[in-house]
């Protein structure tokens, strides 16, 4: 299966719960940390719903 590598380039500040939860659930601790996933449906739909806090680059 395909891998990807997500970045935080934005900050969380004022996102709602629910964002927060779905970086958390992907791992994300830091912003600028790259965190790389298998590119599976469901990790593909959680990033496209923090698409605008995230940077998405495919290995």
């Amino acid at each position: 299966m395909a891998k990807i590598r997500i970045t935080q380039i934005k900050s969380q500040i004022g996102s709602t719960q629910r964002q927060k939860r779905t970086l958390e659930a992907l791992g994300i601790k830091k912003m600028q940390r790259p965190v790389e996933l298998e590119a599976t449906p469901q990790v593909l739909g959680m990033v496209n719903k923090v698409g605008h806090l995230v940077k998405k680059e495919d290995i």
